[in-house]
Order: structure tokens, then sequence, then C-alpha cells
């Protein structure tokens, strides 16, 4: 323990394409959307996370929302930036500090980032004062903060459905053996929705209302046991430009969806088919782990389970499990040095 520990604060981060997480003391202190709006001319910020996010599709010439995270990675690397440092500078204990403390940090990345990609979001880390920068994949931190002990030798498969992009893992010895990464995730399932809803509805939909449609009666399979309600939805009618309202149902939302969850269940397939006899096994008992806030969509995981014939289980709070595996790897750096990237 060095003198100077007493400035380094530890914090984990799951930078998103949707939200970003950031744990501190074991705490979930920041949970916002990763968007930011900002001012076009002087480019100054003018708001991120959930304040930013109120702002989406409502503005005017002079301000743009961004969200600078796209497929997982960096997009917009000034805007990512400023955005980490002022979720950092949100955090209550961090706040009270007379001195700004360096950072020891763990965040989190998709397996299938290139090098290019991994060095961004470290050099975007050491500029906001992180003094050591780890980086762990994503389906590895869903893994531990699910609760699976990734060293044991032991199979396990773990299907991470983010905003950005879908993981798929198989995990044994602490390492990923094999693994995919498809750009169809939660902001496609979003797009899908809005094209639906313009092709069948002739109703033109923003960005944030589709995501409410997605959250309120989004579905994977049209025979649900507890189906939602119908949803009203507003928007302006593409042949009269008027405002109006239509109602919708989740049998619709599976439908729009059907095409982007089939290309998720072939992937999984495909990862299945490249896993080793051994480990194929031991998946064929412990069954699939979902984790990410796609896992979320009704009827997925039974559509998941009657496509791979094994049991799908999704995780507790299957949007912080990503980042409660990055805290315990912050937590215990000794035992999980050989998962985490330095």
């Amino acid at each position: 323990m060095g003198f100077f520990d007493f400035l380094t604060e530890e914090i984990a981060i799951d930078l998103g394409t949707a939200n970003t997480l950031i744990i501190h003391n074991d705490k979930v202190v920041v949970d916002a959307p990763s968007i930011v709006a900002r001012d076009r001319t002087t480019r100054k910020i003018i708001a991120v996370g959930t304040e930013a996010n109120l702002m989406q599709g409502k503005t005017h010439k002079n301000i743009e929302t961004v969200r600078p995270l796209k497929d997982g990675v960096i997009a917009d690397f000034d805007a990512s930036e400023q955005m980490i440092n002022m979720f950092i500078k949100d955090i209550p204990a961090l706040k009270k500090k007379w001195i700004t403390p360096s950072l020891r940090m763990v965040i989190c990345i998709p397996s299938g980032i290139t090098a290019v990609e991994m060095r961004a979001v470290k050099e975007s880390a050491e500029r906001v004062n992180g003094k050591e920068v780890y980086l762990i994949h994503e389906p590895m931190a869903a893994a531990i903060g699910i609760g699976v002990d990734i060293m044991q030798p032991k199979g396990n498969m773990i299907v991470d459905i983010g905003g950005g992009t879908t993981e798929i893992a198989v995990i044994a010895l602490g390492g990923i053996v094999c693994d995919k990464s498809v750009k169809i995730a939660g902001d496609v399932f979003t797009n899908d929705i809005i094209y639906y809803m313009r092709t069948q509805h002739n109703l033109y939909v923003g960005e944030r209302t589709a995501e409410n449609i997605k959250i309120q009666i989004g579905a994977a399979t049209e025979d649900l046991d507890l189906p939602p309600d119908d949803l009203p939805v507003q928007g302006r009618d593409l042949l009269t430009g008027k405002p109006k309202q239509v109602q919708t149902s989740y049998r619709e939302i599976a439908k729009a969806l059907d095409k982007s969850i089939l290309r998720i269940e072939d992937s999984v397939m495909e990862t299945l088919s490249r896993t080793p006899p051994e480990l194929a096994a031991d998946i064929y008992n412990t069954g699939i782990y979902l984790a990410g806030g796609g896992s979320m969509l009704r009827g997925l995981d039974k559509r998941l389970s009657q496509k791979t014939d094994l049991p799908v289980y999704i995780a507790e709070d299957p949007l912080r499990a990503v980042v409660r595996g990055t805290g315990i790897c912050l937590k215990n750096l000794a035992k999980y040095k050989s998962v985490l990237i330095k």
C-alpha cells in the first residue's frame, strides 16, 4: 500500500451504447443514458445522461443530442470523454474531496472490439485522471456478475444483449473459449419498431417513443403467458401530416422484431456449433445465461430455449449484471488478474 493510496479512488464503469453505469464503494452511483446534449456553435456540453435524454428529438437547430457510443465502441471521442468526466464528477463521494483523486478503473468492452477501439477507450479513461486502467470483456463481466464461478474447468454460455451489440461467449477456466459479437441489440429493435409503425400504420414515431413501446409491450414471441395490454401510440401521420394516435399490441411488436431475433438465435446456434464437445456437455447441464437490457424482452428466454433445446436463465437485474461483475473484479484485482486486460 503506497503512501498516496488515500488519494486513489476505485471505480468500475460499464460504458454501454444505451446506458452508462458506474460503481464506487460497492454501490451503483451513476446509472444514466449514454447521451450528450451540446451547443452546435460553441461545442459546449449543455447536459448529459437523463437530462440530455429528455431533450432527444425535441431540440432546435442550436442544440444537438449525440450518442457518443455506437455498437459498443466510442464513435465520438470528444463527447464520450466529456460525458465520462461529467459522470465521474457526479459521484457523491468524489464531490466532497478537496483534491481530485487519481482513479483506478475497470472498464468493460465488447468482445469483438479491435485494438484501435480498445486504445480509444483506454485513452479516454486516462484523460479523466485514470492512473491504472484495466479492461474486461463484457461477457466475462456478465458471467461474474451473474455469479458464475468462471475459474472452474466447466463451460458456461453467456448471452449479453445490450444496446449496441449482443455478446455471445462460452467461458471456461477464466477465459473465453469461443465467442461471437453481433451488432444486433436494443438499438436495432428500436429501429425495427420505427420501421414497422411507418409501414403498417403510416405513423412516424421518434426514437424515444419506439423505445417506450419496446419497454411497455415488447415481445419476442406471440404466445405469451401474461400478455401486456394494448398501448396507444402517438406520432405524425405520414399521409396527412397531422398528429395521430393508433393502438398497437404486443403481437405486432413480436412481428416487427422477428427478423432481428432470428439473427440472434442463429448466432447462438453458430457459437454452440463451434463449442468443444466437453464444454458442450457442460452447457447441456448448466443451460444458457441471459444478461443485458435486451434479455428483458418478454418471451425471449422461452424462444431461445425452444430453438436450442436448453434451459435458459435470465440474470436477476440483468441491466446491472455487467457492472456488478466489473465491480467484483475491481475488488478482487489479484484474483481476476488473468481476466483483465492491462
